[in-house]
């Protein structure tokens, strides 16, 4: 497998010259786990993600990755707050449905 010879001539050997201490929390899998929360805090879609990762089920990227997803409040309000900016005057947004 490419990520075992990766892992063993290059994921490795460079946490030991950084003399970062191998085990569970600096492998390959806190690795996909960055990588995860990287594109989930820059808005990817989970489907996306699923994909990325190889997982067959987005569902199962979505219960595996929430946690990662820190920003997604602040990323609710600022979609708020951005439909709103536009005041009654604007074409579009949550004010068109009321002008029936």
């Amino acid at each position: 497998m490419i990520r075992t010879v990766f892992n063993e001539k290059a994921w490795r050997p460079a946490l030991d010259t950084a003399g970062v201490p191998r085990g569970r929390e600096n492998g390959m899998h806190a690795l996909r786990h960055f990588y995860a929360s990287v594109l989930l805090d820059a808005g990817e879609s989970i489907k996306a993600l699923s994909e990325y990762l190889g997982h067959h089920d987005p569902g199962f990227t979505l219960r595996t990755h929430t946690h990662l997803m820190p920003s997604s409040e602040k990323r609710t309000r600022e979609a708020v707050n951005r439909a709103f900016a536009g005041g009654p005057d604007a074409d579009d947004g949550p004010t068109t449905a009321q002008a029936a």
